[in-house]
Formats: C-alpha cells, structure tokens, sequence
C-alpha cells in the first residue's frame, strides 16, 4: 500500500521544555507480541479498485438498480489437484502473492468477482478448503441470508479452532441461529451491554486519559511514542472497568491480559495468519499442524479465573436464564477479549492511520466539530452531543468501510440458488461454501465513487444512504443485531467507542502525525508528534 507522510505541527513545544517528565503512575508494560515491520508515509497515493478492471465495473452506480435477465454463468475457477491445489494456493495466499493480490489476480483472470479457489489453511487442518469467493457489493450480502446460508462453525472459516481453547464449549461465534443456545447466549451479551451502557463514557475517558498520558510521555521522552502496547492495555482496562466495574491492576491479572490473550488469539487464529516468521517455518507450524492449546492453557485459566470473578453477577442471569455458569464465563470471556479487544486491537490504529493521512484540514474540521458540539451540550461528552457531530460519525464509518476490522466471511449453502453479480447469475448447490473478502467488496466501483480513496465525509447527508453497503459487523450498518442473525452482538457499541476515541482524541489534540507499518492483524502506528488543542 502506498504512504503518505504528513506536515504538522511539531511536538507540544511545552513538552520539549520538560527535561525530565514524570512518567504516568499507570505505565502500561506489555511484551510485544508479533514482530512488525515500520515504513514511514510517503505519499498519497490510492491505486484504481481491484474491481475496476472488470467490465461493467467502471462506472459508479446506485446498487439498488435493479438487476434482470442476467446471463447464468458456469462459476468460473478450479480447485487443481486434491492436496496439490490446496497447497499452491496457500502459497499463494501468504508467500507468493499475499492477500490482495491473490484475489485480485484472479479476479482479473476470469473477468469475474466470483470464482473457485481454495481458501487457507487446507491440509492438513481443514478437510474441505474448497469455496466460492465473492467480492462485490452486489453478491457479498447472500453471507448474511440466512434463508440460504448457515453459519455453523464458519467464524474462523473452513476450519474450526478446537473447543479446548473455550473451555470445552462452541462459543457463540460458532453457533448458528438455528441452534437452540445462540439466542440464549447472544441476549445475556445484550443484557450485559445495556445493564452497563452509563459507565461507557466516563470509563472510556478515564482508560483512554492514561492512553494519551503515556503516549505525551514517550513523544517528549523518546521522540516517539508505538501506539500498539498502551493501546491494547487502555482497551482492556476500559472493558473491565466499563462493564464489570473491575479495575484489572487490582486483581491477580494486573497488567498481563494483553499478553495472555494475544497468545490465545494466536492458538485460535494461527492456521489463517502469518507472524512473519520464515515461510518454512510457518508451513511447519502453524498452517499446517494445530498448535497444541495445552501450551496456552494456563494463560487461558488465568483470565477465566478472573472472568468468573468479576463477572459474577451476570453468571447468575445466565444461570436463572438455563445457561451453565461456566458456559456463560467462557462466552462472556470471548465476547470480551476476542471479540471486543481483539477488534479494539485493530480498529483503533486503523482510525489513526486513515484519519491520520486525511491531513491538517481534515483534523480542524474534526476538532471544530467535536469542540464546538460538546461546548454546546455543556462541556461534557454526551451520546446527544456526538449525534451532532456528522463529520465524525463520518470518519468512523469511512474507516470501518475502507479497512473493515473483520475481513472474511463466510456462510455454507443450505440449499440450491441462483446467486447474483452485477453482470452475472450463478448456480450454487446446497453444501457448497460461500466465501467473501470484505475489503473488495466495500470498495466496489459500482456502488462507491473513489471506492479506493478515504473520503472523510463520504457519509454525512445524503452520504448516509450508502451505510447499508457497510458491513463489518456480519451484516448491514443500517440494521439491528437480533437473537435471530448472525450480526455481531455488539455491533452498536463498536461503532460507539470508535466514536469516542475521535472525540477523545480531538478533544485534546489540533493535531498528530503517524508513521505507519503493519502488523498480522492490522496497521503498526508510531506517533511521532501529538499537538495540543490550541482553540
């Protein structure tokens, strides 16, 4: 990707003036977990949508026009030699090409945003690597009909991570809604988010306060300031704090859950990652073996332990509900520290990263915006204040559009359709897996005028009735999560802290400027200046 390197305001001269400041008593320590590799910003430069050199997807279109007489059309693509195929396209996928280009390469070839191919990790982890990819707008919804997909077991694929890693449990994430748990389940996650929701605001300011302390801190200290570490451990502290009124410091945790559960996530996720280690390696190890999760088995008792400590009032709802209390803790650790921090994990530095390049104007319009609306609601940061701040919710939405935190998705036909491109109709047969690459299809030409470039107020007025065509959270912006989908529990909430860590972040600052890298599971942000509000 390329990069852009921006012209602000140097460091906070009144920080330069310090010799020797006092570093924050919270000091946030946490090993690094994946190596990374930093490259400064050069340039802005956004390449054409991969989907543009596909005929008939040149020219921005309404996708609500409607569509008729397509052409049915033989899915095009092959999954090669059993076990051979697989694996060159593992190598593909990782080493040869890497994620983009694999998709779009043969996008290109067959002149279609849906084709066969082979998806990782294949042998010897998943028995049945074979699916359908489908990268536009127009065909990527079908993942969410749950009429003619289900979604059994499909969270991290065309494999499924063994339940030792949860306790025992198929954990939510996995559930269809078929199934008679996942609405028990997913209402105990709702009922915590809504029991909770007043102490959001204060305990996300006060956990993303000793954030920025410590950021000011390395800048004014060591010129720069690795954003990764203080962010992961302010975004654990934030969830403890927010929805179990626990401060993590204060039990036997302390400050080690980045740690425990960036290895956790690792055991769960390895067989779809690359860590950066040698191709031969990897192979050997992670995408072709499952890591033993006895190796991270303490790691994963110590946050149960404190799970089923400091949430123990709502493992009692659960267990009025028909829920296992233990059950119950496992999930509810899932839904914290996989779903919710692990998305905080990569959401975050990608709103830095976007917002970041967007540039001066952008950042004064922003800190206009935000200063302006909570000034006129008292001072204060409200959820009526940020309603008021279009611009913002904009920012968020452009984010989670152009670098959705979660990827890949996938659902398994329950039955023989016809699905449909912009150009073509395809038959599916029931059994079949249906695959699609979110970043394609968020960046569809068809429905997104420069799909490829971060448009800051793309969704501010009209701009709004594009939302339905963001779809990060496992369905449609514009509508709700339900026992009955599949649409992330959560979903409201994410979209509610991004918005805070904006208005935090503008509350304080005129402006800041980034050096990015990247990581295995997002963008790698140094900041090297933070100025401070000066209106």
């Amino acid at each position: 990707m390329a990069s852009s390197v921006l012209n602000f305001v140097a460091v906070n001269p009144k920080l330069q003036q310090s010799p020797k400041p006092t570093p924050p008593s919270h000091r946030f320590t946490t090993a690094r977990r994946f190596p990374s590799s930093l490259r400064p910003i050069k340039a802005s430069i956004f390449d054409k949508s991969p989907l543009s050199s596909i005929p008939g997807l040149t020219k921005p279109a309404p996708s609500s026009s409607p569509q008729s007489n397509l052409p049915i059309r033989q899915i095009p693509g092959d999954y090669g030699l059993p076990g051979v195929g697989p694996i060159q396209d593992r190598l593909d996928y990782f080493y040869n090409q890497g994620r983009n280009e694999f998709f779009k390469s043969r996008m290109q070839k067959y002149q279609s945003t849906v084709y066969r191919v082979n998806m990782p990790p294949g042998p010897f982890i998943s028995t049945n690597p074979r699916v359908i990819v489908l990268l536009d707008g127009k065909s990527f919804p079908i993942l969410f009909d749950l009429s003619k997909v289900e979604k059994k077991d499909l969270f991290t694929g065309t494999y499924m991570p063994s339940t030792d890693l949860t306790g025992g449990y198929r954990i939510l994430s996995y559930l269809d809604p078929s199934e008679s748990n996942h609405a028990k389940l997913k209402q105990l996650l709702f009922n915590l988010i809504k029991s909770r929701r007043e102490f959001v605001i204060p305990e996300f300011n006060s956990a993303f306060t000793e954030l920025f302390e410590v950021l000011e801190y390395d800048i004014a200290t060591k010129g720069k300031a690795e954003f990764a570490d203080p962010n992961e451990q302010a975004a654990f502290n934030f969830l403890s704090r927010a929805f179990f009124g626990v401060r993590p410091i204060d039990t036997a945790l302390g400050k080690d859950a980045p740690t425990l559960i960036s290895k956790w996530v690792l055991f769960n996720l390895a067989p779809i990652l690359s860590v950066g280690l040698p191709k031969e390696v990897e192979e050997a190890t992670l995408h072709s073996v499952r890591l033993p999760p006895t190796l991270v088995q303490k790691d994963y008792t110590r946050l149960y332990e404190f799970f089923s400590s400091a949430a123990g009032t709502f493992l009692d709802e659960a267990e009025k509900s028909g829920i296992s209390r233990e059950e119950a803790c496992h999930n509810i650790l899932f839904a914290i520290c996989f779903n919710s921090w692990g998305g905080f994990k990569i959401l975050f530095p990608s709103l830095m990263k976007w917002i970041g390049r967007a540039g001066m104007e952008v950042h004064t319009r922003l800190a206009r915006e935000i200063r302006t609306a909570t000034a006129a609601g008292g001072g204060g940061i409200t959820m009526a204040a940020m309603e008021k701040m279009p611009l913002m919710k904009s920012v968020v939405y452009e984010t989670l559009r152009i670098d959705p935190p979660v990827s890949l998705q996938y659902g398994k036909a329950k039955k023989d359709f016809v699905l449909e491109s912009h150009d073509a109709a395809y038959e599916v047969k029931e059994g079949e897996m249906l695959f699609g690459y979110q970043p394609f299809a968020t960046k569809d030409p068809k429905i997104f005028d420069r799909p490829e470039e971060f448009v800051p107020d793309r969704f501010v007025g009209e701009g709004e009735e594009l939302l339905s065509h963001v779809m990060w959270s496992n369905g449609p912006e514009t509508e709700r999560a339900s026992v009955a989908n599949k649409q992330c529990a959560g979903k409201d909430f994410v979209v509610m802290v991004a918005r805070l860590f904006v208005v935090e972040l503008f509350s304080r600052y005129d402006s800041f400027d980034i050096e990015v890298g990247t990581s295995p599971l997002g963008a790698k942000i140094t900041l090297t200046s933070l100025k401070k509000a000066t209106f």
